[in-house]
């Protein structure tokens, strides 16, 4: 999906989703920090435009779940207005912070600023590595690489992500889905092909790296 919505008012997250949608953005909304946690491990965002008091657990807890795994935007609205909470919402990763109430024009551009600076260019370069998101092509040295669609997704969670652990878990239910049948050792093997098509030395990976007890990253060179 592109954007989850955690709000436990029910109107006003109606009224957020009508407008998202009228945007051509594919959205969801959840009441809960439980739920939106659920619904974030399973199918991913693009976008969370998170609230702080919610009923079970406040989203700074969402919010630092998050930012264990990914580096997808947060955008916090929340009618606390105080400076600490602001502080502490920014300190903890989130994008932006828009007081409550506020106006729905600049809410909505603030959401196209964040996709539009995040995601609106097809064209990714790292070193001698190039990738066109449009087309899903990836070059190295200027030369197409063959790539299937799991070894592209995977790469490019992993070159969005970069400098960051991403752990197996994620990285598996991101491109694979958690209703998959396929098992993790699927994760790994992709990993290998992967390294042997982008890296120098693929039994030495320097953009590719190992995380020992959590995952991978991708590290540029």
């Amino acid at each position: 999906m592109d954007i989850l919505i955690v709000e436990d008012n029910k109107v006003l997250a109606e009224l957020l989703c009508d407008f998202l949608s009228a945007e051509n953005y594919t959205v969801t909304a959840v009441p809960t920090a439980e739920k939106a946690l659920l619904l974030y491990e399973k199918y991913g965002a693009r976008l969370v435009v998170l609230d702080i008091m919610l009923p079970d657990k406040d989203g700074f807890f969402v919010l630092e779940k998050i930012r264990t795994e990914s580096n997808t935007p947060v955008l916090i609205v929340s009618a606390k207005t105080e400076k600490e909470d602001k502080l502490n919402g920014l300190n903890l990763g989130a994008d932006d912070y828009i007081e409550k109430p506020y106006d729905i024009d600049v809410m909505l551009a603030k959401i196209n600023g964040i996709f539009k600076r995040r995601y609106a260019l097809d064209e990714m370069t790292d070193g001698n590595i190039r990738i066109n998101k449009a087309n899903r092509t990836v070059y190295k040295n200027d030369k197409e690489l063959e790539m299937t669609t799991k070894e592209f997704d995977l790469l490019l969670l992993l070159i969005e992500n970069k400098g960051r652990a991403l752990s197996k878990e994620y990285l598996f239910k991101q491109v694979w889905g958690s209703d998959s049948f396929s098992e993790q050792q699927t994760l790994t093997v992709h990993i290998k092909w992967l390294r042997q098509k982008i890296e120098d030395s693929p039994k030495n990976p320097k953009r590719i790296v190992t995380v020992w007890g959590v995952g991978y990253k991708y590290e540029s060179v």
